[in-house]
């Protein structure tokens, strides 16, 4: 099971992008659970500076964007197909 993780603050743009990867995970039918992280001090531990961002499993993905739903499938099918090889 992956955790995507969602880091920010509880904006707009960070549930826009929770929302928008849910969609991504579930239509990739994923095995995945999600985590929301907005304590500021956890997401720099993650050496994020821009919000919204999106990590799998610890590993930073993309940030300071939000990207639509085929886009993150693309972004998630990477994490997928690497995992499986």
């Amino acid at each position: 099971m992956k955790k995507v993780q969602i880091l920010g603050t509880g904006c707009p743009k960070c549930r826009l992008l929770a929302e928008q990867a849910e969609r991504a995970a579930q239509a990739l039918k994923m095995d995945y659970t999600l985590e929301k992280i907005t304590d500021i001090q956890e997401i720099l531990k993650f050496g994020v500076m821009a919000t919204p961002a999106l990590a799998v499993d610890g590993k930073v993905l993309l940030a300071g964007k939000v990207p639509g739903t085929e886009a993150l499938k693309k972004v998630l099918e990477g994490v997928l197909n690497e995992n499986a090889k």
